[in-house]
């Protein structure tokens, strides 16, 4: 018995046919050809020619001013004559009087600059006009 083997179209094709053919099939996908490895060197890409546009330049923008950062103040207590004290408050009554409110801290703090400004004669002038004081907390009457 001879059997002959005829060529089949592919629209009559088996289920069989398709399912031996599937696995090789994805297996070429699966594994480059030999020509696509050669090829996979790196080639420089051209890169297109964009005209030259020139732009405006922008408007510089306004810097933010940042605030300045407030001093970190110190909280104290001091001792100091009754007249001294009376002192201040004349003081404050006197700034009222020019327009120019000032509190306690703020008349301190002037005295502060204006003893900085002075040069070391005169520094050591004002000071010994000052008496020199017990420290502590005075004693309760």
């Amino acid at each position: 018995m001879s059997t002959t083997v005829t060529p089949q179209s592919p629209a009559k094709t088996t289920r069989t046919a398709v399912k031996a053919a599937a696995p090789l099939a994805s297996m070429a996908r699966k594994m480059p050809a030999p020509k696509a490895i050669a090829k996979k060197a790196p080639v420089p890409k051209k890169q297109a020619l964009k005209p030259a546009v020139t732009k405006a330049p922008k408007a510089a923008a306004p810097e933010k001013i940042k605030p300045a950062k407030k001093p970190k103040l110190v909280r104290d207590s001091f001792t100091m004559p009754k007249d001294e004290y009376q002192a201040i408050e004349t003081l404050k009554q006197r700034t009222t009087g020019l327009l120019r409110t000032a509190k306690k801290s703020e008349l301190l703090r002037a005295g502060i600059m204006a003893l900085s400004d002075m040069d070391d004669k005169n520094l050591v002038a004002i000071l010994a006009k000052v008496p020199a004081l017990k420290t502590g907390r005075p004693m309760k009457a």
